[in-house]
């Protein structure tokens, strides 16, 4: 497959037009961003923790009969991605209360909250992402109605269902996630994007280490090291 022209450039990957309309290459970059970008960093062979990982990851899903944008991974940093639109939200699922949840209710950071608890944010740079509910979500033409609304949490939890039994199993607690959905040529809505450290929230199911972008976000360093150990077991 011929890798064409740079179509679009973003915080974490690069995506190629082919000789295929229908199909794209994804690159994964080795930068770090964090606060909407204000943080920026760089770290050497990320990129290619995170093609590894979100491979793993949507194969598993796959498995499991969620639909997703992978085609093939066919480098150390390269996927063969389905061409989507992708639907301006970001789809954020949480287990265990951190992050922006704890700022804005007070709830205690490593409460487990008693459901999956799954948000909207609205994907725009310029308004620092800000989180919508269903009727903003209608207003705004971000989704064609109410029921594709239905269909994001409905696979968003299905996703979670999954993911957090697996990485039980691994000694990982899945804290929460983000993830995004795109429609395919046949209208069909699909996972898309990727699923790693850099979009996960994973503590050690022993010791609550941070084995995720926070290690950047935070300054706690190692970034690497973390995402290498939560490849580790996902493969184990």
């Amino acid at each position: 497959m011929k890798k064409g022209e740079l179509l679009y450039e973003g915080k974490g990957k690069k995506l190629y037009k082919t000789d295929d309309e229908n199909l794209l290459i994804a690159e994964f970059k080795d930068d770090l961003t964090a606060f909407n970008a204000q943080k920026r960093g760089s770290e050497a062979g990320k990129g290619a923790l995170n093609n590894k990982i979100s491979t793993q990851i949507f194969r598993l899903l796959k498995e499991h009969g969620i639909q997703t944008h992978l085609v093939d991974t066919i480098s150390e940093t390269e996927q063969v991605i389905k061409k989507v639109d992708i639907i301006p939200l970001e789809v954020v699922v949480r287990n265990i209360a951190t992050g922006s949840l704890t700022k804005r209710l007070g709830i205690v950071e490593g409460t487990i909250l008693p459901l999956t608890l799954v948000e909207f944010y609205y994907k725009n740079d310029d308004l620092n992402d800000p989180l919508v509910n269903d009727e903003h979500c209608i207003v705004m033409n971000l989704v064609k109605s109410e029921k594709d609304l239905q269909i994001l949490r409905h696979l968003g939890r299905e996703i979670n269902s999954i993911l957090f039994k697996f990485f039980e199993e691994k000694g990982l607690k899945l804290v929460d996630f983000k993830v995004e959905f795109g429609v395919d040529k046949d209208g069909n809505i699909i996972l898309a994007d990727e699923i790693s450290p850099d979009s996960c929230r994973f503590w050690d199911a022993k010791t609550n280490e941070k084995l995720d972008k926070d290690r950047f976000r935070q300054g706690i360093g190692e970034v690497k090291v973390a995402y290498e150990e939560v490849l580790r077991r996902i493969l184990s």
